[in-house]
């Protein structure tokens, strides 16, 4: 026997001699332990054919919104009925529609599959649920509260379940009894699944690249819709990391970004690769340096170090520094005049030289415009001839190199041309070190 007490039972008989779901009248009764809502039906040919690694899942279920309007009628008749005893039923003393449907389902799933269901799991399974029948049952509401529907660009319909869940809670008893049978009447056919969906939360690869092209972009350098260069670091790493987490799609990041004719050298640049609902996740560290390894061997244009699987929190380690760090370039400068060795020893001794830098003329299109403070900490120079110097400069992150070295038509002041007294230009530029402490390196 089910634990109904005696104020229930005549709910019980009133519930069911409407038609309603035996389920339904343990809700209405308060039960709310599981064992009597649980059922021997087995669903998970979904979730075993869907290709996805998982060691646990979160499931969500979504009922059409009429059901909330039905359920708000039978509620009314059921707190009416126990007026009658002189007692009281709250909204708050029904157990939730989705609750009883995950006491079903919950240890069936961990049954069949052979895992836990964990509300962290970054692998979820979402039932979505349809009863054409009754979907007109929300319509009324629209008339009486037509505040709460507002159309939305992204939905079907105005009558979306926090729409309807607004509307109960603001119209009153009375008024809903006019406008809706209670108890509702019995439809002929049950809800039928519209759609089953397996998906699993992104997770995320970090590392450092190096770049040795100066005619490879960092990302696909495409304009009014036509790609100028075949490749890009982002797709020579990426395109690895999409095939073997079997991945939608993926989203790059990194801690600033290069010119596409400037090399990055020394230790790299650091970057973060989100993959998005990854089919594989499990991945031993040989099998990451095994792919760090072919993703080298795959291009002569980049290479990657320190491949790692990491958290999306650790990813703001990355950014963090990105103002407040440091970075090193070489520059091969050309003047305009004839230089000695001894004439551009005294940049030598410029420590933490404040420049200003009026947005350039170059990203002018991209970045708005503003005038920003960075600072050059130090210069090394070495003379190379007359009109040539190559000049190691190290600098708060963010500062435009090439604009300190010509001048940007005097947007950047100083700049090496208005202290050397010269016209100058750039004709290379590496980038020795990002001085990004992550991620963390890895014994190769």
């Amino acid at each position: 026997m089910f634990p109904l007490t005696e104020e229930n039972k005549a709910v019980a008989r009133l519930l069911l001699s409407t038609g309603t779901c035996p389920r339904c009248i343990f809700r209405f009764c308060g039960i709310d332990f599981h064992a009597p809502y649980r059922l021997p039906f087995k669903v998970c040919q979904k979730i075993e054919t869907s290709g996805f690694e998982f060691t646990n899942l979160m499931f969500s279920v979504s009922f059409p919104p009429q059901v909330l309007v039905r359920e708000h009628a039978a509620w009314l008749l059921v707190k009416q009925e126990m007026g009658k005893q002189s007692l009281s039923l709250g909204r708050s003393d029904v157990v939730q529609l989705k609750e009883a449907y995950k006491w079903i389902m919950h240890p069936l799933f961990s049954e069949e599959l052979g895992v836990p269901i964990d509300g962290k799991s970054l692998f979820e399974v979402s039932v979505v649920f349809a009863h054409p029948e009754t979907v007109e049952d929300c319509h009324f509401l629209g008339t009486v509260c037509p505040d709460c529907f507002k159309p939305a660009k992204n939905k079907q319909s105005v009558f979306t379940r926090m729409a309807v869940m607004k509307a109960l809670n603001k119209i009153k008893e009375e008024e809903f009894r006019k406008q809706f049978p209670c108890p509702p009447n019995s439809p002929k056919a049950v809800c039928t699944v519209l759609e089953i969906e397996c998906a699993h939360g992104a997770v995320f690869v970090a590392g450092r690249y190096n770049k040795y092209s100066r005619n490879l972009p960092q990302t696909p350098w495409i304009i009014d819709g036509e790609r100028k260069l075949e490749s890009s670091v982002e797709e020579l790493i990426s395109d690895h990391l999409l095939t073997v987490f079997k991945a939608e799609s993926f989203n790059f990041s990194s801690s600033g970004r290069e010119d596409v004719d400037v090399r990055t050298l020394g230790n790299g640049r650091p970057f973060a690769i989100e993959l998005v609902n990854p089919h594989r996740v499990y991945f031993t560290s040989q099998e990451i340096k095994e792919l760090q390894q072919k993703i080298n061997k795959s291009s002569n244009k980049i290479q990657v170090r320190d491949l790692q699987l990491v958290t999306r929190e650790a990813i703001g380690h990355m950014k963090e520094g990105e103002e407040e760090k440091t970075k090193t370039y070489s520059a091969l400068i050309w003047t305009n005049k004839a230089i000695q060795k001894e004439d551009i020893e005294f940049l030598n001794d410029i420590k933490d030289l404040k420049i200003d830098q009026k947005t350039p003329l170059r990203v002018l299109h991209r970045r708005p415009l503003a005038v920003r403070m960075r600072v050059i900490h130090s210069m090394e120079t070495h003379f190379v001839d007359e009109h040539h110097f190559r000049l190691c400069l190290k600098t708060q992150a963010g500062t435009y190199i090439k604009e300190f070295i010509h001048g940007d038509f005097g947007r950047t002041k100083p700049n090496i041309g208005s202290l050397m007294n010269v016209t100058a230009d750039i004709l290379e530029l590496d980038v020795e070190s990002v001085d990004v402490d992550w991620p963390p390196a890895l014994n190769d």
